[in-house]
């Protein structure tokens, strides 16, 4: 694990996305998280592992190009932004939706 989440390991993930092809995606035990751009796949393993109490079998991240953004004669870039995909081990669930 990098020195850089060393005891922060919940600064790792920000969200859950909820797309429709994550969501089909959990059919198969595969969940998908933003997480920190400048997270590795070990952090990204020990972070879901310690939050939600489930144990990972494998990861893909995906760290798309910046996409630019004009305002009227202001240009910028967005947000930079890294993907994971988790697969968890047979048994092994995550909570997204709350029950109500």
């Amino acid at each position: 694990m990098s020195e850089r989440f060393e005891g922060r390991l919940a600064d790792v993930i920000r969200r859950p996305l909820i797309t429709e092809k994550a969501t089909s995606a959990l059919e198969l035990n595969q969940y998908t998280f933003e997480v920190d751009h400048r997270a590795t796949k070990p952090d990204i393993k020990a972070a879901v592992e310690k939050l939600f109490d489930v144990r990972v079998i494998g990861i893909s991240t995906m760290n798309p190009p910046r996409r630019s953004r004009r305002v009227g004669r202001f240009a910028g870039k967005r947000a930079q932004v890294k993907k994971a995909m988790v697969r968890l081990a047979e048994g092994n669930t995550i909570q997204l939706f709350p029950e109500s």
